[in-house]
């Protein structure tokens, strides 16, 4: 159950909305919608000379276009659901000694990582679950990138570097009291497109570079945010989860009260009965007759029943259909 696997306050919300009746309640609307309408198309078919199907086309479509835009926004949820409920597999980089440990013992609340003024402490990658607000991230703490001065310190690069590949959003810690050097450049280098974060740190010190110096290394094309932050004082860890809830959400795509789909099925049902639906939108734009309409329109039905746990009942289907033509 979702519920049970949920890991973070936003995931269990959203687990607990779906099975509480949010989903449930939505879904059952547009199923009713659906029904009703092939009802009415049903009863007209069979009883054309007191039901008019005259200008029927238009009115479906104004009642189809909302559901095909509100289950647009759920299947579009879905991604980010998942990131949500399974976490964001989040890379802290740097150059060796410039706070990225601090930085992680910040995040913990605790020293978990060893922290010397001795460059390249950091031989492997430490990785923590930890929690941003809301959200989950699968944080990786690795090697300070550089030349390497010894073999087990090339490993730990080499690791370093593979973390960043696979990466969802990367940390890149900078020495705001030291210039960018070489071994910046090659880290900068290696997280060119990709969603980064700039932690300029040490900003208890007196900078030897500004927060411009460094965003002008790269493009205004690429994805880049930059903080100001002060690991070993603590400092900016509040601007940090903010900057991190807009990189989750695109910039507040949803809200509290927004659906997000969590469970990979209900995706599955919902893109269904979305191409139903847009079968159905074809099938009156091309002026195709009413019964290749229903046709589409029960898929969706059943497809969206799938998702809240109820089949097409042949029983309830016909005393629908029943009520609705002895309401003509």
């Amino acid at each position: 159950m979702d519920v049970i696997s949920a890991d973070n306050d936003l995931s269990l919300k959203a687990s607990v909305k779906q099975l509480k009746g949010d989903i449930y309640k939505k879904i059952s609307l547009f199923r009713d919608i659906l029904l009703n309408e092939t009802a009415f198309i049903e009863s007209a078919l069979d009883d054309p000379e007191h039901i008019s199907l005259d200008g029927y086309s238009e009115k479906l479509s104004e009642k189809i276009d909302p559901i095909i835009e509100e289950l647009g926004k759920m299947e579009e949820s879905a991604t980010d659901g998942q990131i949500i409920k399974e976490g964001i597999l989040t890379v802290i980089t740097g150059k060796p000694n410039a706070g990225k440990s601090s930085f992680l013992n910040m995040l913990l609340g605790k020293e978990k990582a060893i922290v010397t003024d001795i460059a390249g402490t950091t031989r492997d990658a430490l990785e923590q679950h930890v929690r941003i607000g809301d959200i989950s991230l699968n944080l990786v703490d690795t090697a300070g990138i550089r030349t390497a001065k010894d073999e087990v310190e090339k490993i730990g690069v080499e690791i370093s570097k593979n973390y960043i590949d696979d990466a969802d959003l990367i940390l890149y810690v900078v020495d705001s009291s030291s210039k960018l050097d070489e071994n910046d450049q090659h880290i900068i280098n290696l997280i060119r497109n990709k969603n980064v974060i700039i932690l300029y740190n040490k900003s208890d010190l007196e900078p030897l570079i500004s927060e411009n110096e460094v965003l002008s290394e790269f493009s205004d094309e690429e994805n880049i945010d930059i903080i100001k932050i002060s690991a070993k004082e603590h400092i900016g860890l509040d601007g940090f989860e903010d900057m991190v809830k807009r990189f989750v959400f695109k910039n507040n795509v949803f809200s509290n009260n927004e659906i997000l789909i969590t469970n990979l099925r209900h995706k599955e049902k919902i893109h269904e009965a979305l191409e139903s639906l847009k079968h159905v939108k074809r099938s009156l734009d091309d002026g195709m007759p009413e019964d290749f309409l229903t046709i589409d329109m029960m898929s969706a039905y059943s497809s969206l029943g799938n998702i809240i746990g109820e089949e097409i009942s042949e029983d309830l289907v016909n005393e629908i259909f029943a009520k609705f033509c002895m309401g003509k």
